[in-house]
This record gives C-alpha cells, structure tokens and sequence, in this order.
C-alpha cells in the first residue's frame, strides 16, 4: 500500500493520486464534524477536502504525517463554520449547551447517566487547546504528537497539556466514576 505522504507528493502531478487520501480518511474526517456539527458534517468534509486538494502543496512532512494535516485542515474548516454562525450559538456548542452538543452522542454510551453532565461542564471549563486535544486524542484516536500538529503546538507541550486536561476530568469524576471512563482517560 503506498503511503500517504507518498499519495500526496504525487497527487501535484497526478490529481488520481488524491482519490485514496479521500477514501482512507473520509470516514474519520466526517466522524469529527459530526461529532462537533451533526447537522453540517456532510457540507464540512466537502469543504475540508476541497481546502486539502487545493492547499496539498502546504503539506510539511516535518510537522506530522498526513492524517494530522487532513485534521488541521478539518478543523479550520470547522472554526470558519462556526465563525460563519452566530457567535452565540458557536459558544454554545463549545460550552456543550446547545442543542447540537456533540456530547449527546456521547451520552448515551455511557454507563452512568449521572457522570455525562459533569464531564460536558468539566469539559466546557477546560482551555480551549487541552479540550481540543483530549477530543482529538479520546474521538479521533490522533496520537498525541499528530494531535499536537493538528493544534500546531510542539508535541512535548501537547502531552502535558493532555496530561493536564486527563488530570482535571479525573479529579471532577472522582473514585465513583465508571472504570472505562478514567481507563479511556490513561
């Protein structure tokens, strides 16, 4: 199977060489905005794919694999969304307060009904980055260090700021939460 970093340096001269990137990472790529957009999944991976072929020869092997670049992609994708929204509404999901919170999903696989509340707000109350990051690392199954590329921090910095965030959802959790909650967490 040809790599991905490979697929994307052909895919300059060659644009069928970009059909397996979009076949590799769609599902994943929808998966992140429906969990954070439900009802404009569909509109943002199309845009989010049109931005990735457009901007393929940004791609720094440098800064992380592919799927970490296909991310960030998808996740300025999602930031213009929202500033395209009304700002109180885009605050809302990000608190986990409005109706199209992407926890709700969330919730209904968990074990103790009780814990879903006190993780959106744990959740809520988190910096911006370390949330982003314990969604990348815990939804997306990113590594730390393509999950720090798609943030654009350094990847030691993105393993103590997710050490940090674990941290703080474990304390707010307490002793009487649910094993695989603070085993997912590890």
């Amino acid at each position: 199977m040809t790599t991905d970093e490979v697929l994307l340096a052909r895919s300059g001269t060659d644009a069928s060489a970009f059909e397996p990137l979009v076949e590799r990472h769609s599902r994943a790529l929808h998966g992140y905005f429906a969990r954070r957009a439900p009802g404009a999944a569909d509109d943002l991976l199309a845009e989010a794919w049109l931005r990735a072929y457009a901007g393929r020869g940004t791609y720094d092997a440098a800064r992380g694999p592919v799927r970490a670049w296909l991310f960030g992609v998808a996740r300025n994708v999602l930031a213009a969304h929202w500033r395209g929204q009304e700002r109180p509404a885009a605050a809302a999901v990000l608190a986990g307060e409005a109706s199209s919170d992407p926890w709700h999903a969330v919730d209904r696989r968990l074990d103790a009904a009780a814990v879903a509340p006190l993780m959106r707000r744990t959740l809520a109350e988190l910096p911006a980055v370390e949330r982003e990051l314990l969604l990348l690392v815990a939804w997306e199954q990113l590594s730390p260090t393509e999950a720090a590329a798609v943030v654009g921090i350094p990847a030691g910095t993105a393993r103590s700021r997710l050490h940090r965030a674990r941290t703080r959802l474990r304390a707010a959790l307490g002793p009487s939460a649910p094993l695989h909650l603070t085993g997912d967490l590890a």
